[in-house]
């Protein structure tokens, strides 16, 4: 129970990740990827400033909305780290997110557009082909699918 008294007390790993809802090992990773920060107390255990969990959410949303991390924890470096976000700093960065998300939702549009011509031809080096080979790039190493088996994407 959060009383007056331990209002402003850092939390445990444990305790942030039971009122983040976020697991204990992904809090680590987060921390060892500089998104969120701890403190450590004498006994060298980290303890996690309450604005800890207001990051942890807004890493949530981003992640649910397909934000790689990596652009996740370049929007929290603009943030202080000794405060919780604010709803003008989310402002920002939705806004920011917002113009990546509408770009990707157009190619993926375009891409379950282009997806029916294309699901039985099984070879995927067509010159016609959207998906993979669009242009017939492949078309100038050679021929089918073994290309494919090498790993090798010239795009």
């Amino acid at each position: 129970m959060i009383t007056s008294k331990n209002l402003h007390k850092e939390l445990t790993v444990g305790q942030l990740a039971t009122r983040s809802g976020v697991a204990v090992t992904a809090l680590h990773f987060y921390e060892s990827k500089g998104l969120i920060k701890s403190n450590r107390n004498p006994g060298n255990q980290r303890r996690y400033p309450r604005e800890v969990l207001r990051r942890v959410a807004l890493i949530k949303v981003a992640q649910r909305l397909g934000i790689p991390l990596a652009e996740i924890g370049q929007a929290l470096t603009n943030l202080p780290n000794n405060r919780a976000p604010t709803a003008a700093d989310w402002q920002v960065l939705s806004a920011q997110w917002s113009r990546d998300l509408d770009e990707r939702i157009n190619q993926l549009t375009a891409l379950r557009d282009e997806l029916n011509g294309c699901i039985g031809c099984g070879c995927l080096s067509m010159e016609a082909c959207p998906l993979r080979n669009f242009g017939d790039v492949l078309g100038e190493h050679g021929s089918g699918a073994q290309l494919l088996a090498t790993g090798s994407d010239p795009k």
